[in-house]
């Protein structure tokens, strides 16, 4: 099966906030799987992410190949997790994770949409100082 896949940016927030606490709104997150391309056997997904600031942060980071699939797939497994834990109980942790992300850890997304989703939960870290899996230092 061959994936493909892409990213679409495109909710602008305010401009005049400087910074983010935890109890506002998330960016969005949408992992999408979009119909087979005709004549071939392959299926697209997209990882939608409306912050602007992701792309810009994502740059930062060291490239895809800088760890193997099978380290964000184990990552975004755990990270995905406690994302949706948290989608769950809303009375508990607000209204910050109400995007539910359907990941599917026996679905081979490739490295690129792994690679993308890994650093859509280390930015959420970063911008926002939320600890969604404490890692040793």
């Amino acid at each position: 099966m061959l994936l493909i896949l892409g990213a679409l940016l495109g909710l602008f927030l305010p401009a005049c906030s400087s910074t983010q606490k935890a109890t506002d709104t998330a960016p969005k997150l949408k992992l999408e799987k979009n119909a087979n391309v005709p004549g071939e056997d392959s299926v697209e997904y997209e990882l939608i992410v409306l912050d602007p600031r992701y792309e810009s942060w994502l740059a930062t980071q060291p490239p895809a190949n800088f760890y193997s699939q099978q380290y964000y797939e184990n990552w975004n497994h755990r990270y995905v997790t406690e994302w949706n834990h948290r989608h769950n109980h809303p009375s508990r942790y607000g209204n910050f994770y109400e995007t539910y992300i359907d990941y599917d850890p026996s679905v081979d997304y490739g490295l690129e949409l792994n690679y993308r989703l890994y650093n859509y939960f280390r930015f959420i870290e970063h911008a926002y100082g939320i600890v969604l899996i404490p890692r040793g230092r």
